[in-house]
């Protein structure tokens, strides 16, 4: 409830991390009312001054603001825009009787085998639906550089940037126990219990990324003094 006490909706902002050990975390969280390029501006310098020195690449949802808030504060930061999150909202303004068609010429652009190919298949999916579909080829036009910045990595690192679903599973761990509370007296209240949600979670998380070992010799090489590993 707000001070009013009145029922008002929040939303949980999560910031979650892979470690140079291969360990997942949760960086930070955050509830606020409204998001935009000020509030990803205050995560951003929150996670610096608690001592977040670097990150590699970041893995986010166009949410506004969030991109070029990251590369204000950590200006290094390679950002991937999700791809699972681009194709839903293309296929929302894609008739449903074209979606099938629509989705084997767009996953030709995802799925190619490095950034040249996905381009030259983007321009075959703007020549056979560009007119009837102008917004949806524009909106990856305009966001394909950061849409297509894990093609210059290995298959191993591509799986583990492309998507944000490993924070979309974190929440949804989260929202078992948020519903069933309903309503919360004040923000604090609802810190208190995504907190205690997040410890019983982070107890599963024992083991690094599958493949760790591997994933950190590349990044080593890609990243080089960034990422020291011995």
């Amino acid at each position: 409830m707000d001070d009013s006490g009145r029922a008002a909706c929040r939303a949980i902002y999560n910031i979650l991390g892979i470690d140079k050990d291969g360990h997942k975390n949760v960086l930070g969280m955050y509830i606020s009312k409204s998001e935009g390029a000020n509030f990803w501006l205050s995560v951003l310098t929150d996670l610096q001054s608690r001592g977040v020195r670097d990150i590699l690449i970041a893995s986010i949802d166009n949410l506004k603001g969030f991109a070029d808030a990251i590369c204000r504060v950590f200006p290094s930061t390679i950002v991937q825009l999700c791809i699972v999150h681009q194709i839903r909202n293309s296929c929302k303004y894609v008739g449903s009787k074209h979606q099938k068609e629509f989705l084997k010429y767009l996953k030709t652009v995802y799925h190619a085998i490095n950034k040249e190919t996905a381009e030259s298949n983007l321009d075959s999916l703007e020549l056979k639906w560009g007119e009837q579909y102008p917004i949806v080829i524009k909106s990856w036009r305009d966001n394909w550089e950061r849409l297509s910045a894990y093609f210059e990595y290995t298959e191993g690192i591509r799986r583990m940037i492309y998507t944000t679903n490993t924070v979309e599973g974190y929440h949804r761990q989260l929202r078992k126990v948020t519903k069933n509370k309903g309503v919360f007296p004040n923000d604090t209240a609802l810190e208190k219990l995504v907190y205690l949600a997040y410890r019983n979670i982070r107890k599963k998380w024992t083991m690094p990324l599958a493949n760790w070992a591997t994933i950190a010799g590349q990044l080593a090489i890609k990243f080089g003094e960034r990422f020291k590993i011995l």
